[in-house]
């Protein structure tokens, strides 16, 4: 293994990948440097689902291995929404961050909870598949705070438990010892360091 194709036009998300994976001797790229340009219908019901067909569909084409993740922001007063609609649940054009926050309107500190979760999905030339899992507990602000990376707009609205300011107002390395998505792919990469040295 010495490339893997990160299934994402999302360029926040492969700075993320790349920092969590740095280190290991494995070139990290996303779909549009494998020329891969059209992405594949995201309709599954879990973010598991959705980063498998991702990464499967990004495998199937090229032939190398594939990962990707599917995450979400699960808010308990809307009834866990957006969930896996978390990207397209405001319609085209809509900040979704805003968007959220105007669907919170009123309701007090105690019960703006919610969490972020991540599945990450690796998968082989040959199809099989590996998932990871992550996690993180919070609230969401009253207000826009910090500014986010490009296409990770709640950043601005979730303060992780334990803590005072937005995923947003965060280093990118503060934030990746914290995320659901750092959570789910420092799991691939122990995966990965394992399977290096299986095949050393």
């Amino acid at each position: 293994m010495e490339k893997i194709i990160f299934a994402t036009h999302n360029k926040g998300k492969i700075i993320e990948m790349r920092a969590i994976l740095s280190g290991l001797p494995i070139e990290i790229i996303d779909a549009e440097e494998a020329g891969v340009k059209e992405e594949p219908v995201e309709d599954g019901e879990t973010f598991e689902a959705n980063a498998l067909i991702k990464a499967g569909y990004v495998a199937t084409l090229t032939g190398e291995w594939s990962a990707a993740d599917d995450s979400g922001i699960c808010i308990d007063a809307l009834g866990g929404k957006p969930g896996v609609h978390s990207a397209r649940w405001a319609g085209e054009g809509v900040d979704l961050a805003e968007f959220t926050l105007s669907a919170l309107e009123g309701v007090p500190e105690a019960r703006r909870t919610g969490c972020f979760v991540s599945s990450a999905v690796l998968v082989s030339p040959t199809g099989e598949h590996w998932t990871f899992t992550g996690e993180i507990k919070g609230r969401i602000a009253d207000a826009l705070a910090g500014e986010a990376h490009p296409k990770l707009p709640y950043d601005r609205i979730f303060i992780p438990e334990g803590y005072d300011v937005t995923f947003a107002e965060m280093s990118m390395e503060e934030k990746n010892g914290l995320s659901h998505r750092g959570r789910a792919f420092r799991e691939l990469r122990e995966w990965l360091e394992a399977y290096l040295r299986k095949n050393s």
